[in-house]
Order: C-alpha cells, then structure tokens, then sequence
C-alpha cells in the first residue's frame, strides 16, 4: 500500500476537493478535517470519506462554497446557520464565536443547522479543552438505529463527546463514542471489503441480527449494548435527535439524507457544542478543577490494566507525523484519478 505523509496527504486531499467544487478555504479545512481523522487511525472518518464529500459537491448535495452565517442568539448562545455546506468550516467559525464570550458567560452552548457529516466529533471537543475549557458535542445522523422494540431505523448513530484540560504538557482528556455498538462507517468498510460483520453490531431489515455487511446496511445497527442490551443505548439516540434535530431546526435522522450517496438532498442534519470555563464554578477550590481531575486520573492508574480513554489514539497520532499513513492502493488510486 502506498505510503504517504501527513502534509501530502493532506495537500492531495485538498486538490481533490478543488477540483470537485470547493472553495479554497473550504477545501483546506475539510482536508485538514479528514487528515486528522487519518492520523487518530479513525479510518471510517479519514481520506475514505473523500470520495462521497467530493461527489457531492459536484452535484450539489453539500455546498462547496457556503459561507455559514453565525448569530448570538442570547448572552451565552450561538446559533450557526451551516447552509448546507461541510460541517468543519462552520463548526470552526461557531467555536471561535464561543471562545469570544465563554470567560465572560461561563458556558456556551452553539447550535448548528442544516449541516453535513460532523467529522470525529471528539476533535472538535478537544479543540476547546487545550483552551482549559471543558466541552460536550453532539451530533444527529441519518437514519440507522430502530427504536428499541421496533425495526425500522429513526435515529442516527448520533456521536456523543466529551473532553477535559489535563495539566500543563498533557493532551486533555477525549472521550468520543456513538448510540450504535459501533459506527456504521465500519459496517461500509467492511462491505466494501467483503468481509463478514460480527453479530452484535446490525440487524437486516426483519430486526434479525446478521453478520452480512450488506443486509445490515438495509436494515439497522444495534444501539449501544447490542442486539440483546441495547434499550438504553436506544433512549440516548433520541435524547441526541432531540438536541440536534429539534433544538437546532435540522432534519431528524429519518429525515436526513445519506452521507455517502452522491446524489439527492442535503442531508442538513444538526449538531451541539456546550463549552464549560471551570473558573466559572467551584471546582477552583482544592487547587482547581485540572488538579482535582489529575488525581481522579492518578487513582484510576493505579489498577493494573487501566488507561484513560484516548491513549491508543494519541499513540497512533504519533506514529502517523513521523512515519505517515499507509493507504489502500484502489483508495490511492481513486484521488488521483479525480486531479488528473
């Protein structure tokens, strides 16, 4: 497989996107995005989603030269009209609003509408936490998890994120997960690849659990805990619609239209960012809310066989800036193809 650093790849992603009716700006941004993803070893989300992305805009499902339109909606609310454009660009404008009032207000909360795929959404938390701020993030997206009892797919697989400031030299903390037992982005790679699902992670269209990549796409993905367990995982995925879907004005997941299909409606699904200062609240006593948090963590470490949420990542960020990505020749070929 072709073997590629991080700024080329980068630089090829960002070409690709120019010459598939993106804005300059945009371009850059999204290919940093997907780059990102790349590097976190977070592949369902990295230079695989190119070929959708670039699709779409050439045939206009998403906006490749929307200008995201941010208001302040109350003294610590933000609302951001995406416009039917990429994600990154208007989750990149809202956050720099947010970081304009949050040690004034204390907390922000930014909504965002008729948006597109909202990327690893622990990236975006992350982000506010090497400011010191501790963040949550949200996400709706289309239609792919049944109501728990039922079989026909409502909710998206809606990730939910978390990060906190760690002390000084130290990456924070990112928890990132999604409703489903797992991304349905894994189910799509493995179609693509021909290989075998296990059990637990879909159902075909009947509510059956399968282990064939293809029938799961037609049918559901099992919420999180399974296709045994998955009630509560179920109850979170319509707590993220709600916050996305119907707080913000987008499309709920069964409204939403598909990420990878090139062609139909924009998907305009929605997102939400709330942003803590821990100045702002009691945690500045016993040495302040870092402090505290450190040695929560140090407790944690104390057991044999624990890690904090995250490690594998930030080792896997390390190995690809010095050593690059190693990408399936067909994907290789695929981007080159479309600058040629």
């Amino acid at each position: 497989m072709p073997q590629i650093s991080l700024p080329d790849l980068t630089s090829l992603m960002e070409r690709v996107f120019l010459a598939s009716n993106v804005a300059p700006d945009t371009a850059r941004i999204v290919a940093e995005a997907l780059a990102r993803a790349e590097a976190d070893g977070i592949s369902s989300h990295g230079v695989a989603r190119v070929p959708p992305y670039a699709e779409q805009a050439k045939n206009g499902k998403v906006d490749g030269h929307a200008t995201p339109l941010v208001t302040r909606t109350a003294a610590a609310a933000i609302d951001v009209d995406s416009r039917i454009g990429y994600a990154f660009p208007a989750i990149r404008k809202g956050m720099e609003a947010a970081f304009g009032i949050i040690e004034e207000t204390g907390v922000v909360a930014i909504g965002f509408r008729d948006s597109h795929h909202f990327g690893v959404a622990g990236h975006h938390v992350e982000d506010a936490a090497e400011r010191g701020y501790v963040a949550l993030a949200f996400s709706n997206t289309p239609a792919a998890i049944a109501p728990w009892g039922g079989s026909v797919a409502l909710y998206g697989t809606n990730p939910i994120a978390f990060a906190s400031p760690r002390d000084a030299g130290k990456s924070p903390l990112v928890i990132d997960l999604s409703v489903s037992s797992v991304a349905r982005g894994k189910v799509v790679m493995a179609d693509k690849r021909g290989e075998a699902i296990p059990a637990d992670w879909a159902l075909d269209a009947d509510g059956t659990p399968t282990t064939d990549p293809k029938a799961a796409l037609k049918g559901s993905m099992a919420p999180l805990g399974g296709t045994s367990a998955g009630a509560k995982g179920a109850a979170l995925g319509l707590m993220v619609e709600l916050l996305c879907g119907a707080l913000t004005g987008s499309n709920f997941g069964y409204q939403g239209t598909s990420f990878f299909e090139p062609t139909g409606a924009p998907p305009k699904v929605g997102h939400l960012i709330l942003m803590i200062n821990p100045k702002a609240f009691g945690g500045n006593r016993n040495g302040g809310f870092v402090a505290r948090s450190e040695t929560m963590f140090t407790e944690i470490l104390k057991q044999d066989g624990t890690r904090l949420p995250g490690d594998s990542r930030l080792h896997r960020r390390a190995t690809a800036a010095a050593e690059g990505i190693q990408l399936p020749q067909d994907l290789f070929d695929d981007l080159q193809s479309r600058i040629s």
